[in-house]
């Protein structure tokens, strides 16, 4: 079988730690160039994982090299601009969260992608944690009753500590950024309650600020480091979603779903990815894989699945269209917390 030729652009710790090794892990994948504006970033890639090609522009990269596919793993302001001009070169696109900075940018990705027929995929891994997929059956199958509850977080002690660029990295920089801690680790648990939950969320009141987080100069950072948000699904479910870069020398990286006849507990415990608990008290506990951290980097899948779906011309499950809806959500949040009213998600 011929290899698909993969071309990733962004070269920080995501594509290092990553998506370059699982391309080159991938037995169907040639990964042929590596680009980004920092050209020691990329080279230092190229030469760790031995790519032939290496470029500081993405648009010469992408008319020189002509990739089957592409990854895009910049600073979120270049999310939109890079996929786009990959999807008009004719590459299949596999996009880093969060989508990107605009509901507009979402959209237009999501048409270029339709009109030039071509795959774009959000990296969206916590949905193939094989305990999310599990969480996701046993929910499905009625077992436990409706769900009525939950609370999810993402916290860790911030970017600064292994950013490529650190310690004053992108991350904190509105210009690149766009986002603070909701977008970057919000956004996941977003779009994991949507993959669990099976439906929409509706409503959001939500508290986003910045709390702790400084540039090295001791100046506050300009985008948010802490977010509290209170979600409404559309069967009237309610529940917490906690993102938060002030978790120092710890990361909770958990979910629990409350359900009429019990519970499913997530990524919690250190041996058990899965416990239900049952309203009887009987308990149920599964050792079925770990939690990535950013100290403890494990396969996500995510490289795995946008290149079975472009072999097998699969529409990927994670797709600009579903990125676009996570998306709609991150936005509400952030209107709400600058209103300071309950806003309502329309699709």
């Amino acid at each position: 079988m011929k290899k698909l030729r993969l071309a990733i652009i962004g070269c920080g710790s995501i594509t290092k730690h990553r998506h370059a090794p699982e391309a080159k892990q991938n037995p169907n994948v040639e990964l042929v160039a590596v680009c980004d504006k920092n050209l020691d970033h990329a080279k230092a890639i190229a030469e760790k994982f031995k790519v032939g090609n290496v470029y500081d522009d993405y648009e010469k990269m992408l008319k020189e090299i002509k990739p089957d596919a592409v990854v895009v793993a910049t600073p979120n302001y270049l999310h939109a601009d890079a996929t786009i001009k990959a999807l008009k070169e004719g590459a299949h696109v596999l996009c880093e969260k969060p989508m990107a900075t605009t509901e507009d940018e979402c959209r237009m990705m999501v048409e270029t992608a339709k009109e030039m027929g071509k795959f774009l995929m959000i990296a969206h891994n916590q949905r193939l944690n094989i305990a999310h997929k599990k969480a996701k059956e046993v929910i499905q199958s009625g077992e436990l009753g409706k769900v009525l509850s939950f609370k999810t977080t993402f916290g860790h002690g911030g970017p600064e500590s292994w950013s490529s660029d650190r310690p004053d990295t992108w991350f904190f920089h509105k210009e690149a950024a766009s986002f603070g801690a909701m977008g970057d680790l919000g956004v996941h648990k977003i779009d994991l309650m949507r993959f669990l939950l099976g439906e929409e969320f509706v409503e959001t009141a939500a508290f986003v600020t910045t709390l702790s987080k400084k540039y090295p100069n001791g100046q506050p950072i300009d985008v948010d480091d802490n977010a509290v948000c209170i979600l409404k699904t559309q069967s009237g479910a309610i529940g917490t979603l906690t993102a938060s870069w002030t978790y120092p020398g710890s990361e909770d990286n958990s979910t629990v779903i409350y359900c009429e006849k019990g519970s499913i507990t997530l990524y919690a415990d250190p041996k058990f990815s899965m416990i239900i608990r049952y309203a009887n008290g009987q308990k149920a506990y599964f050792e079925l894989d770990t939690m990535q951290t950013n100290e403890r980097q494990t396969k996500s899948g995510v490289v795995d699945e946008f290149i079975d779906c472009i072999l097998t011309n699969t529409p990927p499950r994670i797709s600009g269209e579903e990125g676009l809806k996570t998306m709609k959500v991150v936005f509400a949040c952030f209107e709400s917390a600058k209103t300071g009213k309950i806003v309502r998600i329309d699709y």
